[in-house]
């Protein structure tokens, strides 16, 4: 049995396949990202799934991609929870952008990034992955993420810049009492998943002239922070994982076209496609 996993901060999806394959089972966990979740909270999150832990035996590969993987120290600390599980297992992490980059099936070069809870971007040149700026993580990066539009906006409601109409609109959704989001944010686990839950306010209204301004500041910013770093991304197309691209696709092209460049195609889910890249490998 053969599991491949995609993963960022909020959820990690799963796929089992055979070697002929096959597809066993398709199943969701929490994130595990090993930057933000001790190894208890990881090991938890694994076992606790029935369908994985019935199979912990039978598992022979596991390919993982995720979100906070950037760092072989990062991968290490991973490794020591799928190995402690999948005693039998090969064991290969990737950061998220390398399952990026391999869910779109291609061998034509392009800057390829993720715009989910988190946000990250690689240039792929047909054959490797380059990497020029390691990640930080939701407190310092992250621009257009899910937790960073959750931030922006959280902060506008405190700051009073938020329009009343929807200021009374996102009271009414979430609690937005100091005592809950202090909680929320420096005592629970997985503030940046909280973050994002908050910012998917922003994407449901996103039709306000407020939430256009707030939407297209934070794609500028990865633009200009991110894409731009790499001098082909004038040349070659720009690709897009995540829900956060899928949602904001039109606002996506927008921004693009205000610095001449080049949509290639958006995917929102690359499990499936990052399943049958490693089926038609084996």
């Amino acid at each position: 049995m053969i599991l491949v996993a995609d993963s960022g901060s909020t959820k990690t999806n799963w796929i089992a396949i055979d070697r002929k394959g096959e597809v066993h089972f398709k199943i969701d966990t929490k994130g595990l990202n090993p930057a933000v979740f001790s190894k208890e909270t990881l090991f938890d999150r694994v076992v606790s799934k029935k369908e994985l832990n019935d199979i912990k035996d039978k598992v022979e590969r596991i390919f993982f991609y995720g979100a906070g993987c950037g760092t072989q120290t990062a991968r290490n600390y991973l490794y020591e929870v799928f190995d402690d599980v999948f005693v039998n297992a090969n064991i290969e992490i990737f950061e998220d952008t390398i399952a990026a980059v391999k869910s779109l099936q291609t061998t034509e070069p392009g800057v390829v990034c993720i715009l989910g809870t988190g946000s990250n971007c690689s240039y792929f040149d047909g054959k490797k992955t380059h990497q020029k700026v390691i990640s930080l993580g939701y407190i310092i990066m992250d621009d257009a993420s899910g937790n960073y539009y959750g931030k922006q906006i959280l902060r506008d409601y405190y700051f009073n810049n938020m329009p009343k109409d929807l200021a009374e609109k996102f009271e009414k959704e979430y609690d937005l009492s100091p005592d809950t989001i202090k909680e929320r944010l420096y005592k629970n686990d997985n503030p940046n998943t909280y973050l994002a839950e908050l910012g998917k306010f922003i994407i449901v209204n996103k039709k306000s002239g407020y939430a256009q301004k707030v939407i297209k500041d934070g794609l500028r910013s990865f633009v200009e922070h991110q894409i731009l770093q790499f001098e082909e991304s004038k040349t070659t197309p720009i690709y897009f994982v995540g829900s956060i691209a899928h949602f904001l696709h039109d606002e996506v092209v927008e921004v693009l076209e205000e610095y001449d460049l080049k949509l290639g195609k958006i995917v929102r889910h690359p499990i499936i496609t990052l399943a049958e890249h490693h089926a038609k490998s084996m």
